[in-house]
């Protein structure tokens, strides 16, 4: 499953650039995880300064 990121999220970009694979992009609101890329490997939650990003 997938990691997603909540409304918590302050738009800090720090979750995108640890992200192995290039799964996370800026949203409407939000940074935002492409499902289908995710390998859940959790690098960005560890890196999410307000654990914004879980396990979906």
């Amino acid at each position: 499953m997938a990691h997603v990121i909540g409304d918590e999220c302050v738009s800090c970009g720090s979750c995108e650039a640890e992200c192995p694979v290039g799964a996370i992009s800026q949203g409407a609101e939000h940074y935002e995880i492409d499902a289908d890329a995710c390998v859940d490997c959790g690098a960005c939650a560890a890196q999410c300064p307000v654990g914004a990003i879980s396990e979906g």
